[in-house]
């Protein structure tokens, strides 16, 4: 009964998650997004053709494949209609999309919100992408958030009248101007209407597939060392993005779910302010940024990167239960001469190679690295390990050594086709 796969991030996010949650779908029945909002990007490379998805799951470009935006996602209306509308522009039928009924809905006064709070925090900013997330989850858990069976019923006009009445009240304080509940009404019902025939009782739908032994693929949006309690907290997102969020997101039991792949980068990244041990802040940095397009799918803010970190990537795999890693940008990485990766760490003199997301533990923390020859070559058309260059190999084989979990999948370009699967 184990026929869930889930892939998750496993560093800062931006690892390229979309591209095997893209591959994996094909072979699975249903493609579950377990949490986030539009604070998320997977971009995903079809037939020359780039899609970015913000909302959607990856696995609404297979026909075949349910594709379903689970009860741990926070939905702006606004942003999936305008994705669901340029899939169709696309030739996309977007009749295999499903919203869980328990999703909560991002409401204009989350993202006003949302930015205020952070020009109030001034040198202390947490990066967010102001689009209203984080105040979303609050709601939720103050227990005044709309859910989308809310939103697409008759409850929606008298729940959004008390919501938009306390908001104001707050709104207020910060100065800033008042929201209009009739205006905010005339454009969210129209919403609620395009909505309405997408949204559903997912989590039952889920079970009975199970028992049909159909296979279900979950995807998370950020990664692990952005989740609300595992990661470099405040310098994180507000959910779950580990493999506790895939089971609370999606009303999945643990019992059920068989392979859990972790996603990184050959290298690090991470977008937005908090600790990053391995960054690069000279040359070496801007190349790497440079060589694998680091810029946000959803903010185009540029990435900071540096070398591999292994020592994080041991905490991710022990919290997630990782089964498998899937290394992209492999070729990336390799057009350097020489390539290092972080194998522990050095603590007030002392050598570590404990993880702990504590702010003050990793502002303290300096990189102990291996280095490693580069010079990859063109290994865009390599569809199999043995294929790889010898230097290619030994980099693969350190990360799999260090972390003792087989690397899966190996990215060895940008295109859907250019990975390698063992």
């Amino acid at each position: 009964m184990k026929n869930v796969t889930v892939v998750l991030g496993a560093f800062y996010g931006d690892e390229g998650k979309g591209k095997v949650i893209d591959y994996l779908s094909s072979d699975n029945k249903y493609a579950v997004r377990y949490s986030g909002g539009n604070n998320a990007g997977h971009s995903v490379e079809v037939n020359g053709a780039k899609f970015a998805f913000h909302l959607l799951p990856s696995g609404i470009l297979y026909d075949n494949v349910k594709a379903i935006l689970g009860n741990g996602v926070v939905i702006d209306p606004k942003v999936l209609i305008e994705e669901i509308d340029s899939l169709k522009e696309k030739g996309y039928k977007v009749n295999n999309l499903y919203i869980s009924e328990k999703a909560h809905v991002i409401l204009p006064y989350h993202p006003i919100l949302d930015e205020t709070l952070e020009e109030m925090r001034a040198g202390n900013k947490l990066g967010t992408t102001k689009r209203g997330i984080g105040p979303a989850y609050c709601d939720k858990y103050e227990r005044s958030g709309i859910r989308m069976e809310d939103f697409i019923s008759s409850r929606f006009k008298e729940l959004l009248k008390e919501n938009i009445k306390n908001k104001n009240v707050i709104l207020r304080a910060y100065k800033k101007p008042k929201l209009k509940f009739s205006e905010v009404y005339k454009e969210y019902k129209a919403y609620a209407k395009i909505l309405k025939p997408y949204v559903c009782d997912t989590i039952t739908m889920l079970h009975k597939a199970i028992k049909k032994g159909e296979k279900i693929l979950c995807e998370g949006a950020q990664a692990s060392l952005l989740d609300i309690d595992f990661g470099s907290y405040p310098y994180v997102t507000s959910s779950n993005p580990t493999i506790g969020g895939a089971i609370t997101g999606t009303g999945i039991g643990a019992r059920y779910i068989g392979e859990v792949y972790g996603v990184i980068k050959a290298y690090s990244s991470r977008v937005g302010a908090g600790p990053f041990v391995t960054e690069l802040t000279d040359a070496t940095g801007d190349r790497i940024r440079e060589l694998g397009h680091e810029y946000g799918v959803t903010t185009k803010r540029p990435r900071r990167c540096g070398w591999l970190d292994l020592v994080s990537l041991n905490y991710v795999c022990m919290i997630n239960g990782l089964t498998g890693l899937c290394v992209n940008h492999l070729d990336t990485i390799g057009k350097f001469d020489k390539i290092k990766v972080c194998v522990a760490y050095k603590y007030k003199g002392k050598k570590t190679t404990d993880f702990t997301t504590n702010v003050d533990f990793l502002a303290n923390c300096t990189p102990v690295y291996e280095e490693f020859e580069g010079n990859f070559g063109d290994i865009s058309k390599c569809r199999s390990f043995e294929e790889l260059p010898v230097n290619a190999k030994k980099y693969i084989n350190r990360i799999e050594e260090l972390t003792n979990t087989p690397v899966k999948f190996i990215g060895v370009g940008a295109a859907r086709e250019e990975m390698i699967v063992r």
